[in-house]
């Protein structure tokens, strides 16, 4: 099992000038080392556009990592732009991740409907827009990441099949 490359970016004004804790980011290194991740890239970034899609761009194009988790940025507030710059850094969307997400969260609280999430690939590289509360981040990727590796496996040039 071929080792996979993650980079964790926290999306946060606060978190980026040290007036926050960043709680989200440790909970997905937690999650994503359980699987055979490793975390090779983790950043605490603040609530802007060109910022947030430099550094998707800058971990894609140069191959520092397989797979990018963005945590924070997703709501509703004017500040929160993380979709948007993936969006901008991203050749493919991928839908159905953040769609299954949405689901299974929907399970969960009814406010899940407002997540504004996205996912998409940039090069070799999966783009994952996660909520930024830790409670969600842990149900949300708990929900994907053992079907997660198939997909970066592909990207990877490692596997060829989505069939079983």
């Amino acid at each position: 099992m071929e080792i996979i490359k993650a980079a964790i970016i926290t999306v946060s004004d606060k978190g980026s000038k040290g007036e926050r804790e960043d709680l989200s980011g440790p909970v997905i290194k937690e999650i994503i080392e359980k699987y055979g991740y490793k975390v090779v890239e983790y950043k605490i970034i603040p609530d802007d556009f060109d910022i947030i899609r430099k550094e998707i761009s800058k971990i894609a194009d140069e191959e520092i990592a397989n797979i990018i988790f963005t945590t924070g940025g997703t709501g509703f507030s004017v500040r929160d732009v993380t979709p948007e710059a993936t969006k901008a850094s991203c050749y493919r969307e991928v839908p159905g991740i953040p769609e299954a997400m949405r689901s299974f969260s929907m399970t969960v609280t009814k406010r899940a409907m407002l997540t504004r999430a996205t996912a998409g690939i940039r090069k070799n590289t999966l783009v994952i827009n996660m909520p930024g509360s830790p409670k969600a981040v842990r149900e949300s990727l708990e929900y994907i990441v053992e079907t997660l590796r198939h997909g970066i496996e592909i990207l990877m040039g490692n596997a060829s099949e989505c069939a079983r």
